[in-house]
């Protein structure tokens, strides 16, 4: 099949079947004419590579064992683990610094607050972090489930 019809299969643009292919996740034969031509096994690898994409895995990481993958089960694949372990630390990483970047805020909006209050200018501070605390729940809930 050609490059048109795999991205209408996959729902890909053709700018990132080229950049999977670059990146040596794909390996379209080329025709006489230049032509790229994939087997019907492409829509797969293409699917598997979104997937993985969409968990946020780099190309590099990807490329590592995406073969594997592609002939096997995931678990039988020993390159997958380590990368998912390496992946979940640094989302780790992200939600502590995102909740103290959060918590820096509510102190700020706090104090904030506060200056207001003592001037006679602002809400309560009971109803601003009760305001805070309700924009917060929906969070709170997704990460619960």
């Amino acid at each position: 099949m050609k490059i048109g019809q795999l991205a209408e299969l996959t729902g890909s643009s053709l700018r990132s079947l080229r950049y999977y292919e670059q990146k040596g996740l794909l390996s379209p034969l080329r025709q006489d004419n230049g032509y790229r031509e994939y087997s019907p096994l492409a829509v797969q690898q293409v699917q598997t590579i979104r997937f993985y994409l969409n968990l946020g895995l780099t190309t590099d990481q990807i490329a590592s064992f995406l073969h594997c993958v592609i002939r096997n089960k995931e678990s039988f694949c020993e390159e997958v683990l380590p990368i998912y372990q390496q992946k979940l630390e640094e989302i780790d990483e992200q939600i502590h610094s995102l909740n103290g970047i959060r918590n820096n805020l509510i102190d700020r909006i706090h104090s904030i607050n506060q200056e207001r209050v003592a001037a006679g200018s602002a809400l309560s501070v009971s109803e601003n972090l009760r305001s805070i605390n309700d924009q917060a729940k929906p969070y709170a809930e997704r990460r619960n489930t």
